[in-house]
């Protein structure tokens, strides 16, 4: 299950912003997921209440914010969402995908953070 390795970096990575800024309790960690990222959001979730466990992130929320495929079409000269993934053709024309915009995102995006 690579999602407790995903958490335990997750933590590593809000303790440390949290340090570098001196800020108060942690309350909620947000979190952008793409389809294309390969994780599965209740696994992520599991494993990051295990991960918080003996740390100052113990009483903290995970929020998961989930991100659709879009890919840039040549042929239609702009960004396309798809509704037929997990095949990367452009739904308008049929055209395979040039390149993936979005989708494969796995990034922490903020922190709330008790006053």
């Amino acid at each position: 299950m690579h999602e407790l390795s995903i958490a335990l970096s997750i933590v590593d990575g809000v303790l440390e912003e949290a340090g570098r800024h001196g800020t108060g309790q942690v309350e909620v960690v947000y979190v952008r997921v793409g389809r294309l990222s390969g994780v599965d959001k209740d696994a992520l979730l599991f494993s990051y209440r295990v991960a918080c466990g003996d740390t100052p992130l113990v009483n903290s929320r995970l929020e998961i914010e989930d991100v659709e495929v879009v890919i840039y079409c040549s042929q239609c000269q702009g960004e396309r969402t798809l509704r037929s993934f997990p095949l990367l053709i452009c739904d308008d024309c049929g055209s395979a995908a040039n390149r993936v915009v979005h989708g494969d995102e796995l990034e922490i995006s903020r922190l709330e953070i008790a006053a």
